[in-house]
C-alpha cells in the first residue's frame, strides 16, 4: 500500500534508538523527510546516515533535551516545515507510590507527558493555521490497564490518552488530526535486557496470547499509517497494539 507519504516532513522524537528510531526507518522507506530528535547526538547522526544512504530522504537531526523549554521551543522553531509530529520521547520509571519518589516522578513527566503537551501545543497552532497536519502520540497500553507497580507511567499515558482524545475531536475543524498508538510489550533493548536477566520475565512473556512481544517495526508500521493521508478520517482516536493482551483479560 503506497501511504502517500512521499516528500512529506516530520518530526520523531525520541528518535535515537528503540521504537522512535523504528519509526524514522519505516517513514524514511515510505520517502518522508525527516527531523530527528533525542538527547543523543551521537546516535541520530549514525540513524541519520544509514536513512540518507539507504532511503535518499533528507534528515536533519536535532540533539535536545525535551525536559528544558528552552530546547523545546529552539526544536519547534526548527522545523517549521514539519506537517507530521511524533511524540515518541520517554522513560516513566517502574515502581510503587512509595517507589517513585516526587523528584523522580516529575521528572519522568516533564518528559513523557509535559514535552508531549507543549510540543503538540506549538505543532497545533502551526499546522491549524496551514489548514492541514497530524499529530501522533505514542502512549502505552499501561493507560489502559494501570497497575500499582508502574502507577507514574499508567497514570502519565492515561493523561496522554485524555489528551489525545479531546485534541483530535477539535482538530479536524483546523484540518489537523491528532491520533494515539498504545503499544504493550515491544521488543526494544530494556525488554531484551530484563528478558535476559530474569527467566520469570521471558516466561510471562511467552505466555502472553500471541507467545510473543511486539517488534518495534510492528509500531512503527501503525505509526506510519496513522500518519498518513491513508487514515485521513481518524482523529482523536487511539490504537492498542499489544497482541490482544487487553482483550485477554
Amino acid at each position: 500500500m503506497d501511504l502517500n507519504l512521499v516528500g512529506k516532513r516530520a518530526l520523531v522524537t525520541g528518535a535515537s534508538k528503540g521504537i522512535g528510531a523504528a519509526i524514522a526507518e519505516v517513514l524514511a522507506g515510505e520517502g518522508c523527510h525527516l527531523h530527528l530528535a533525542a538527547r543523543s547526538e551521537d546516535a541520530l547522526q549514525d540513524l541519520a546516515k544509514k536513512l540518507r544512504d539507504a532511503h535518499g530522504v533528507e534528515v536533519t537531526v536535532h540533539a535536545v533535551d525535551l525536559r528544558v523549554p528552552e530546547d523545546l521551543e529552539r526544536l519547534a522553531a526548527a522545523t517549521a516545515d514539519a506537517g507530521i509530529l511524533v511524540n515518541n520521547a520517554g522513560d516513566i520509571p517502574a515502581g510503587t507510590l512509595h517507589q517513585v519518589d516526587r523528584d523522580r516522578w516529575r521528572h519522568a513527566w516533564d518528559l513523557k507527558v509535559y514535552a508531549y503537551v507543549d510540543l503538540s501545543r506549538l505543532f497545533f497552532a502551526r499546522l491549524g493555521e496551514r489548514g492541514s497536519g497530524v499529530i501522533v502520540n505514542v502512549i502505552g497500553a499501561a493507560g489502559e490497564r494501570p497497575t500499582a507497580g508502574y502507577i507514574a507511567g499508567g497514570a502519565g499515558n492515561a493523561a496522554l490518552m485524555a489528551f489525545t482524545k479531546a485534541l483530535g475531536g477539535d482538530g479536524p475543524r483546523r484540518g489537523v488530526r491528532v491520533v494515539g498508538v498504545n503499544p504493550g510489550p515491544v521488543a526494544t533493548e530494556r525488554i531484551t535486557a530484563m528478558r535476559a536477566a530474569n527467566a520469570d520475565v521471558d516466561a510471562s512473556f511467552a505466555a502472553l496470547p500471541s507467545g510473543r512481544v511486539a517488534e518495534a517495526r510492528e509500531v512503527a508500521d501503525l505509526v506510519a499509517f496513522l500518519a498518513s493521508p491513508r487514515a485521513a478520517y481518524i482523529s482523536g482516536t487511539i490504537v492498542t497494539i499489544d497482541g490482544g493482551i487487553s482483550a485477554a483479560g
